[in-house]
């Protein structure tokens, strides 16, 4: 992976070399008019295997603001979620309040650098694969990790989150 910084650094990016963990940086040409989704536009433009590559989401577990992380290849199973959060309930939460939380727009939400330490739960998918990509702090811009190293940073529980999609 090889520890890289781009000129344009985020508080992703920050967060990482701070805590001086191995990463990649790999931007690429977002664009606004494809049809895919945010995730399986940077696997495909990044050319890799779109299952290693997870999105960040904000949800409401209990009341409180949460992040769930799962592949692109499928969807968030609530369920699993609220159980992963330890809540009885959770729900998506709002665009516009994810965004102000994490300090990131939708589609470029990254689960490290946020504004404040969410609660956070990964899907035991992750740690089948030597490197994940997530989101670097911005569209067109994702970052490679060890999942190990995504726990530890963000403290994020792990469990089954996805449903295939």
């Amino acid at each position: 992976m090889g520890r890289k910084t781009d000129a344009a650094s985020t508080p992703a990016i920050a967060a990482l070399v701070t805590a001086g963990v191995d990463h990649g940086v790999h931007p690429y040409e977002h664009d606004p008019s494809s049809d895919l989704s945010y995730g399986l536009e940077a696997a495909d433009a990044l050319g890799v295997d779109a299952s290693a590559v997870f999105k960040t989401l904000c949800v409401h577990a209990d009341g409180a603001l949460s992040m769930a992380i799962v592949p692109v290849t499928g969807t968030l199973d609530l369920k699993a979620a609220a159980k992963a959060l330890g809540a009885k309930r959770a729900v998506m939460a709002p665009p516009a309040e994810a965004e102000r939380a994490t300090g990131y727009v939708v589609g470029g939400i990254s689960p490290l650098g946020g504004r404040k330490r969410l609660p956070t739960a990964l899907d035991d998918s992750a740690l089948t694969l030597e490197t994940i990509y997530v989101s670097g702090g911005r569209r067109g811009l994702d970052v490679s990790l060890a999942p190990a190293d995504l726990v530890r940073l963000t403290g994020a529980s792990t469990a089954p989150l996805r449903k295939d999609s």
